[in-house]
């Protein structure tokens, strides 16, 4: 597996994981790579810093996921609300474009993948096993970063 840091051609930036870098070359090239938060198709590697391991002979220190913010970088209470606040603003608007599948999810977008139904912006529920399971196959899937309720189950 590998991941690429993407920009999209309105400059959203985001991550996705390819089976290799043929794989994200196929799929840009058939056009399967697309923007998670505005759908837009024009699609390149963005800058990267590259992952470079420890010398064999030496003991690296614990490598952390996600940076940690300095004091004077972390943002105040109102401003880390307005930034969930446009996040959610964008998945809800993501979503009102996209088809709810429920648990076919994985079938459907696998059946996309193969090229055996048309390719539409889906969401639906999945286990992670068959998210990872996805992912490996080349499928792009991505998680979202907030609940979604069932349409079934909304008021």
């Amino acid at each position: 597996m590998i991941v690429f840091d993407l920009k999209c051609g309105n400059a959203h930036v985001f991550e996705v994981w390819f089976g290799s870098s043929e794989d994200y070359e196929a799929q840009r090239a058939r056009g399967l790579v697309n923007c998670p938060y505005c759908g837009d198709g024009i699609i390149e590697k963005a800058a990267m810093a590259p992952r470079v391991s420890a010398k064999g002979n030496t003991t690296a220190a614990p490598s952390q996921s996600l940076p940690v913010a300095m004091p004077d970088q972390t943002p105040a209470p109102a401003e880390m609300k307005a930034m969930l606040g446009a996040l959610a603003r964008m998945q809800s608007e993501m979503l009102s474009k996209s088809q709810w599948v429920g648990r076919k999810f994985a079938d459907k977008a696998r059946a996309m993948h193969l090229g055996e139904t048309d390719h539409s912006p889906i969401h639906g529920e999945v286990s992670i096993g068959d998210a990872k399971a996805l992912q490996e196959e080349g499928v792009p899937v991505a998680a979202l970063p907030f609940p979604v309720v069932p349409p079934e189950a909304q008021n």
